[in-house]
Parts: structure tokens; C-alpha cells; sequence
């Protein structure tokens, strides 16, 4: 094996030097660091975390959406290491430990209706590759044995393997690993910033139902969409739109999935984006927040009526990951549960979201800034040319925009968020839930000025 001279010392030359060299990171132009240095962060407190030279940055973006007690929660990783004294590790593969059955009654008393069975995970996309599996074996059990496809909405991100990469609906993500598992299918997603000349808000819901008629509905195994969709820009439901969309599955024996990866565990101020919204979904897949990103974990929680067939006889989900239910993870959950609970997190962000909406609403007066939209924690600003008309970037513009000026910048004065382009471009925000108003202050300190530079750049105004 090859080794970079100095392994393992902790210096700020060696890690970098020991990054570009073996480092694969995820989601990364990796090129784009040949010539500069790749972002190392080594501590975290609270809502800020520092790089190796000791810059100090607000953490805009809860990691990925995650870290939603923010940074250094000693006393959370705490259970996890008391957990690792008393039992490190075993299988949920035909056996049960305590912190895995403790942690899946707490998670059911937290849901909405009878989504009362909970199968553990180790992130999100597993979450939703096992919601969409489960789906087709229970309609396989259920004697649908043709129900395999799944409709999702366009731009939505369900995550990266292959069948749920099926349900994604970013085109550039699914071309490099085609062909996908088959029956991804798609309609429009609820941006009705954009919504076409003469289409009606009722159509998006309805779009749902002609799709199913067009694969047809014995074919059809599951809709998969997020209370808020993350990709495109925080896209929130018109007024009953999850109510017809419950009503159009049930119409014709769909399972509904409703994807709260990042959606659950308070960052929109409710346990469960469906609560939020009001509609009970048969399947919910979760992570991130589960845990608050101080162990890898997720879960798809199924409801009684779904579970049913597995739960007698010879039946089996065949269906696991190695390291789902960890015994370390599953301790950590259960304390961040905990935390949630005894600092009121969830009443925080229902007492302060406004205070960041209107924050982030105060920016419409620079011309760069088109629409703003989102809910609880979790925020976007989209990004046009001219705001009359709507008109959005090219792609060209886009990167030049975003990647040459938008991303550099924001990070160089001390806000990590996401400058993104799965879409038309949006600044998303989605802080941790123990922000307040002098952190809102904080990011609008940075926002106005970059924004401001950037539609002075474009001759825009």
C-alpha cells in the first residue's frame, strides 16, 4: 500500500496533503481542489464549527440538515459510549436488544395513526430503499404481484441506491448509472412560483392520479413524496394537497410513503412533517435528526395494515442492513429524543420560524432575490435574472453564479449553507433547531451583502 508520508499526524499541512491524496468525498468535484485547499473542519460547538486554521463559521445547514441540536453534545454521545460499556454490538438479524425495542416504542409513540412498526436503518437512502421494497413485497403478499412501480415528483431526492436513485427525479444524478431498477416514474412537484400560464394549483395533486391511470393501477406500487421536498428549493404543499394525494392512493391500493429524512424530528417544528401537514401516510422513512447526526441511524416505520402480512406464519421482509439497530446509535436516539423533549425544541422552532422567514422576506428588495418559500427550519431563496418575468440562469450562468462567486463567498465570510442548482438556483437554509434571532441577525449579515455583490455582478436592478 502506498502511504503519504506522515500519516497520521494531525497537522493542517498533513491533512491536507493525506485528503487530496486518499480522501474520497462524497458528492465533490474533487478536481476542484487540486489547486486549493479542501475544507477540513475540526471542531463543533453549538451552532458554530471551526476550520483547521480556527475560522469560526455559523452552521447554516445543520451539517446536511441534521445536526439539529447543533455541535459537541457531550452529554448525547455519552449514552452512546455508556451503551458500548454494556453492550457494543449485536444484530437485529432474528434477535432484539434493549436499546433497539426501547427505541422503537419511543418512535411509535411519536407518530402519527398506526405507523407503529419500526424497521431501523443506518441512514436515509436505506430508509427508502427499504419503504420501496416493502412496498413491493407486501403487494406481492396482498396478491398484487404486478404493483412494482413507484411515482415520485421531479427534482425530488430520495438518495443514491439504486431503486431509490429510481424515485429520484434530478435527471443529471440518474443518467452516469443507467439503466436504474425499473418503475421510477414522475410528475410535477409543487413549485408554484413556476406553476404554468393557466394551470391550476388542483392539477399538481391530480397530476398524481393521471399518472397512475397512465401506468396503469395495477401496476403501481407506491407514491413517494416529502412533506417539504429539499431538492429545487423547499417546494411546501398547496392547501390540500396531501389530503387528495391520500385519497388518490387509497382510490386505487397505493401505499403512500412520506419521505422525512429531513423532514422529521423537528425541523418543521413537528415530530413528523405529516403531522404538519395533516395526513397520515402507510409508510414514513426518517434519519438525520433520529439521532441529531451524532450516530449514523435511520428507520422506515411502517403502519399496522402494511406490517400485517409479515406478522404471522412463515412470512419474512427479506430485508436488513448489518449495522441497523445498533445498540450505540439506538442509546444516542433515545437521548436525543430525550433532549428534544426537555428543551422544548419542537415549541422553539414553532415560537421563532417566523422570525427567520421574515428575515430571509426582508431580502426582496435586492433584485437578485425571486422567491422565498419553505417552512420551520428549513428555507430557500431562488435566484432569478430579472424578477418580473421570472427568468432564471442558464446553466452556464448558473455555475458562474453559484460555484464562481455565491459558494466561495458566503463560506469566506463565515456562513456554511447550500448554494444549489438541482433545479433553478436556490440559497437553501436550514439552520439547527436551537437557532434564534440573533443567529437569524448573524446570517442576514452575511446574506445581504453577498446578494447585493452578486446582483451588482449581474447589472441586475
Amino acid at each position: 500500500m502506498a502511504t503519504t508520508a506522515g500519516a497520521g499526524s494531525g497537522t493542517a499541512a498533513t491533512l491536507q496533503e493525506q485528503a487530496k491524496r486518499h480522501l474520497w468525498m462524497h458528492f465533490t468535484r474533487m478536481g476542484a481542489y487540486a489547486d486549493s485547499d479542501v475544507p477540513i473542519i475540526v471542531r463543533g460547538e453549538g451552532v458554530y464549527v471551526w476550520d483547521e486554521h480556527g475560522k469560526r463559521y455559523f452552521d447554516g445547514l445543520s451539517a446536511l440538515f441534521c445536526s439539529n441540536l447543533g455541535h459537541g453534545r457531550a452529554d448525547i454521545a455519552q449514552a452512546g459510549a455508556d451503551q458500548a460499556k454494556e453492550l457494543d454490538f449485536y444484530s437485529t438479524w432474528s434477535y432484539a436488544h434493549p436499546r433497539a425495542i426501547e427505541l422503537a416504542a419511543r418512535v411509535a409513540s411519536k407518530t402519527p395513526g398506526d405507523l407503529n412498526r419500526v424497521f431501523f436503518t443506518s441512514g436515509g437512502g436505506e430508509a427508502v430503499e427499504s419503504a420501496l421494497k416493502l412496498a413491493r413485497q407486501y403487494h406481492k403478499l396482498t396478491g398484487n404481484p404486478n404493483k412494482t412501480k413507484v411515482i415520485a415528483r421531479e427534482v425530488a431526492y430520495h438518495g443514491t441506491p439504486m431503486g431509490a436513485l429510481s424515485a429520484t427525479g434530478i435527471t443529471p444524478m440518474r443518467v452516469p448509472f443507467e439503466p436504474l431498477t425499473p418503475g421510477g416514474c414522475h410528475v410535477p412537484n409543487t413549485n408554484v412560483y413556476r406553476l404554468p400560464e393557466g394551470m391550476p394549483v388542483s392539477a399538481l395533486a391530480e397530476s398524481v392520479r393521471e399518472r397512475i391511470l397512465f401506468e396503469g393501477p395495477e401496476t403501481v406500487s407506491a407514491v413517494i413524496m416529502e412533506p417539504v421536498q429539499n431538492a429545487g428549493g423547499t417546494f411546501t404543499p398547496p392547501d390540500g394537497y396531501f389530503q387528495r394525494i391520500r385519497e388518490i392512493c387509497d382510490e386505487f391500493d397505493v401505499l403512500m410513503i412520506s419521505d422525512e429524512v429531513i423532514c422529521s424530528w423537528g425541523r418543521l417544528g413537528h415530530w413528523f412533517g405529516a403531522q404538519r401537514y395533516d395526513y397520515l401516510p402507510d409508510i414514513i422513512t426518517t434519519a438525520k435528526g433520529i439521532t441529531g447526526a451524532i450516530a449514523p441511524m435511520g428507520a422506515m416505520i411502517a403502519s399496522d395494515r402494511v406490517a400485517e402480512p409479515f406478522m404471522h406464519g412463515t412470512e419474512t421482509f427479506l430485508h436488513g442492513f448489518t449495522f441497523a439497530g445498533h445498540p450505540v446509535a439506538a442509546a444516542i436516539a433515545l437521548a436525543t429524543i430525550d433532549a428534544y423533549e426537555e428543551e422544548q425544541i419542537l415549541e422553539h422552532v414553532l415560537e421563532n420560524e417566523h422570525v427567520l422567514r421574515e428575515m430571509l422576506e426582508s431580502l426582496r428588495d435586492i433584485p437578485i432575490v425571486g422567491d422565498v418559500r419553505g417552512a420551520g427550519y428549513f428555507q430557500s431563496i431562488e435566484l432569478v435574472k430579472d424578477r418580473d418575468t421570472k427568468a432564471s440562469f442558464d446553466d452556464d450562468e448558473a455555475e458562474t453564479l453559484l460555484r464562481g462567486f455565491l459558494s466561495g463567498e458566503l463560506f469566506g465570510r463565515g456562513l456554511i449553507c447550500r448554494a444549489d442548482d438541482r433545479g433553478d438556483p436556490v440559497i437553501q437554509l436550514s439552520p439547527p433547531l436551537i437557532s434564534g434571532p440573533q443567529h437569524f441577525e448573524e446570517i442576514e449579515g452575511v446574506l445581504r451583502p453577498v446578494l447585493e455583490e452578486a446582483s451588482r455582478r449581474l447589472r441586475l436592478g
